[in-house]
């Protein structure tokens, strides 16, 4: 199944159920048939074993007759409670059917997109709401609409017995519950617009929750003896969220009920009117009894449960528009694709006259930037933070291409080349990196997807090979703690861990974004010059604050507000005395 990007409409919420998961589709619809139809047969079957009863007690009829009435009743309710059984196993099949289908769709989708939609908040949001389980929101939708028919059945059946005696009562309450329906409507639509706005509210207060519970702060919610603080903080949030849902819903629940309360009132008024054709012989007790509880049941399916479901399927109708919008993101076409298994060489690397400003800011990040990269050299981007050195890294990954002036790689513009081959060609350590809860094989295997490398020769490059022999499985050994036998590693570890990965990548171009943030200067230090040692033959660019590795760099280039105002190696800076002189000399003492 693909997303294709189209407006989404009632209709799917049947067609991509239907499609994934036909055969319990199909017993869904025709139970819910059945179901429609029971309480209309509940209302005769309860007429006749009452009235068989009256006439047995008053000797007008054999016992034996009950045993029909009696019969008829237990089968009812056997079939009942087999189908309430098999539909829930139905609406199981039907949900995982969906969770292979749709909801693989839907990650494609999001795969694809374009970077800017991941670091936009008004999108994110968007792509948060709509990825967040699309299998159980139309399974339920389905089963919503489902419902609808099934009560609509039910009163059209039980309408119908009842205009039969009263026809005037029935519509009447036909009438007044169409306003009913309308505030359903708009009910539906209000609460999921709130919630909306109550999920910008829940990703903070699921952040702060994490910090009061989670593993990752454990140590420090100790030492400072903060978790009272942020626990005021995340009882605001919720507070705050609480109140937009609350007032929402209880604004048009008491709408709903305030119109419900009339078509109470007349159905009392029908036992009224049933009374005298009972005592007048022309209705029998048994259908004056069956017909009273099934008005009654009238007016409670239509306040309740059927208002109910319309609330819910006005907010189906709004998830639908939200995945309509979703669908329409702009895409990376081959963004999803593993890099190529053949890899490119790579030759140069230059950019001419770049400037850049994030889509939605005015704010130029990078200011008619120039250099030029030649394989084989180790290079390093420099400046204090925010001056331009990451979005450079992002630049030459391709997830961005609505910058001026010219990036060319191998002198070809960077913009022809697809995805997969700039993967193939570019290899990033990010500062911050994954930690991907798997075992440590394949948490390094992931750095080379077209082969499997040499892990051992990796592990013991970046230092870890005595720290994965004492893991009770060794590299197979699960890290993190969500399966049982995980273990948990030290900050310095995980990123020795990511390192090792981008040591077994194949690409000739590996990029270094402040990786190494969680060693200490002397670590760093040392790690740097193995890695430059590792890397001997390749391309590096290391982007840093700190200038612990700017001695191994061929060529150092020095940001400041989104320009290069240095650049030149480590002795031809230190001695012009700029901003690389200046900072290197306040960070000395680190690396000594």
């Amino acid at each position: 199944m693909v997303l294709t990007a189209r407006r989404y409409g009632f209709p799917d919420l049947v067609r991509i159920p239907m499609k994934c998961a036909p055969g319990a589709g199909l017993f869904l619809v025709l139970s819910t048939l059945l179901l429609g139809l029971a309480p209309t047969l509940k209302v005769m079957l309860t007429a006749k074993f009452i009235d068989t009863a009256v006439e047995i007690a008053a000797g007008n009829e054999p016992i034996e007759r009950i045993y029909t009435a009696i019969l008829g009743i237990v089968l009812l309710i056997a079939y009942l409670w087999l189908s309430n059984a098999l539909s829930k196993f139905a609406v199981n099949r039907m949900e995982l059917a969906l969770q292979r289908t749709l909801r693989t769709a839907v990650t494609d989708k999001r795969a694809r997109l374009q970077y800017v939609h991941v670091e936009n908040t008004d999108t994110w949001d968007l792509i948060q709401r709509v990825s967040g389980s699309p299998e159980q929101k139309f399974t339920q939708a389905f089963n919503n609409l489902l419902g609808i028919l099934t009560l609509v059945l039910q009163v059209g059946g039980v309408g119908a017995l009842l205009m039969a005696q009263v026809w005037w009562a029935a519509l009447v309450i036909m009438a007044f519950s169409i306003p009913l329906f309308y505030l359903a409507v708009q009910g539906g639509k209000a609460t999921y617009q709130a919630s909306r706005e109550v999920s910008k509210h829940g990703r903070r207060y699921g952040y702060l929750s994490e910090l009061l519970t989670g593993r990752e702060a454990a140590e420090e919610r100790a030492l400072f003896g903060y978790g009272d603080f942020l626990n005021d903080m995340a009882h605001e949030v919720y507070e705050e969220a609480r109140k937009v849902e609350l007032k929402t819903r209880l604004k048009w629940y008491l709408r709903m009920k305030s119109g419900s309360l009339v078509t109470a009132l007349i159905s009392i008024l029908i036992v009224f009117v049933l009374l005298p054709p009972v005592l007048q012989g022309a209705l029998s007790v048994g259908m004056f009894i069956s017909l009273i509880n099934a008005a009654f049941s009238l007016v409670q399916t239509m306040s309740w449960q059927l208002t109910s479901r319309v609330d819910r399927l006005a907010q189906d109708h709004e998830y639908l528009k939200d995945l309509t919008q979703f669908s329409h993101l702009e895409e990376e076409q081959g963004a999803e694709l593993p890099p190529t298994p053949q890899v490119p060489s790579f030759e140069s690397l230059e950019f001419r006259n770049v400037r850049f400003k994030y889509p939605g800011t005015d704010n130029l990040v990078l200011k008619d930037v120039s250099f030029r990269i030649e394989a084989g050299k180790h290079y390093a981007f420099v400046g204090v933070n925010g001056a331009g050195k990451t979005t450079i890294t992002k630049l030459i990954c391709g997830l961005y291409d609505q910058y001026e002036g010219e990036i060319l790689l191998n002198g070809r513009n960077i913009r022809e080349y697809s995805h997969a081959d700039l993967k193939s060609i570019v290899n990033m350590v990010y500062q911050d990196f994954a930690r991907y809860y798997i075992t440590l094989r394949d948490n390094i295997a992931l750095g080379s997807v077209n082969r499997m490398p040499n892990i051992d020769w990796a592990l013991e490059k970046v230092g870890l090979a005595e720290a994965a022999a004492k893991l009770p499985q060794g590299l197979d050994t699960p890290l993190g703690k969500i399966k049982e036998g995980g273990q948990d590693l030290s900050g310095g570890e995980w990123q020795r861990v990511a390192l090792a990965r981008a040591l077994v990548n194949p690409a000739p171009l590996i990029m270094l974004d402040e990786p190494t943030a969680a060693l200490d200067p002397i670590s760093e230090s040392w790690l740097y010059q193995e890695f430059g040692d590792l890397s001997s033959g390749k391309t590096t660019i290391f982007i840093s604050h700190r200038l612990g590795s700017t001695k191994l760099a061929d060529h150092i280039f020095v940001l400041s507000d989104g320009r290069i105002v240095e650049q030149g190696n480590h002795a031809e800076l230190m001695q012009h005395r700029g901003i690389y002189a200046e900072m290197f000399d306040s960070q000395r003492s680190w690396y000594q």
